[in-house]
């Protein structure tokens, strides 16, 4: 089941990135978190993106059994981010893992 997967891979990232420090403890700004520029990129770094909007929201999905999106691409922005990192591979993988998921064809 897609959500359970989903669900599971959440998780994952969310360990993944607190592994590698990259968890906030205080939030983005209102302004931030009201951001329109695609990943928030002009006010927030990537992690915080991916703490504060993209699992919060696909999280709300799953809870209220609303539809997931169906087609994502959040890890080319990851490789852009931290593509030279060697350490920040694990992360990327999760995210190529999980964009693949939820663009699979119906």
């Amino acid at each position: 089941m897609i959500e359970i997967k989903t669900r599971e891979m959440l998780v994952a990232l969310e360990a993944e990135l607190a592994q590698q420090g990259l968890l906030s403890l205080q939030p983005p700004s209102a302004e931030a978190l009201a951001s329109t520029a695609p990943f928030a990129c002009d006010l927030m770094p990537f992690e915080q993106w991916l703490q504060f909007i993209f699992l919060p929201k696909l999280h709300y999905l799953l809870d209220e059994q609303l539809p997931l999106p169906s087609k994502i691409a959040v890890a080319p922005m990851a490789q852009h981010v931290w593509g030279e990192d060697a350490k920040h591979q694990h992360l990327i993988r999760i995210l190529m893992d999980l964009d693949a998921l939820l663009s699979q064809p119906d």
